[in-house]
């Protein structure tokens, strides 16, 4: 986060996901690649991410749920502020969505970030299955989205959890 913001000039918001909010929050020791989103970008930000990439060998990625799944509502809002180095805010992509995200994907370790999330109170679940819901309309414009599947990998997630209180 600070070798990007002396890189960059101006200002912007950079929201991180997968990988780099599992090791920042410390469910994870380490990730394989630093998964971001610019909204807005700051000067110089894809320069900024070429040099970083090769001065201190990591794989960074512009990728956020929103490239696949529906951008849920208020998801900016709900994004938490992670620190503001130089003249970028960072933040962690909201985690409902990074959830949501998971699930339909479905693989192994993205199942065992979800129930981090749910053991560390990131998300609750009745809010999850809402934000769901309000995404469901939009599933159509994903053809690789299957919504029953979908549907179901988020319920046997949330099955052996007691109702939000």
């Amino acid at each position: 986060m600070d070798a990007l913001s002396h890189e960059t000039s101006g200002a912007g918001r950079i929201y991180l996901t997968g990988g780099a909010s599992a090791v920042l929050v410390g469910w994870r020791d380490a990730t394989v690649d630093v998964d971001l989103k610019a909204d807005p970008e700051p000067r110089n930000f894809f320069e900024a991410l070429a040099a970083l990439k090769q001065r201190l060998d990591i794989n960074i990625e512009l990728a956020a749920p929103d490239d696949f799944i529906p951008a849920l509502p208020g998801w900016r809002e709900r994004s938490a502020f992670i620190g503001r180095f130089g003249t970028l805010d960072f933040f962690h992509y909201d985690f409902y969505a990074q959830a949501l995200a998971k699930i339909e994907r479905g693989h192994a370790r993205d199942l065992a970030d979800v129930r981090q999330m749910l053991e560390r109170g990131l998300i609750e679940h009745g809010e999850l299955r809402c934000l769901f819901e309000a995404i469901v309309p939009q599933l159509k414009r994903y053809p690789g989205i299957e919504a029953a599947a979908f549907r179901e990998r988020l319920a046997d997630i949330l099955k052996d959890r007691a109702p939000d209180a």
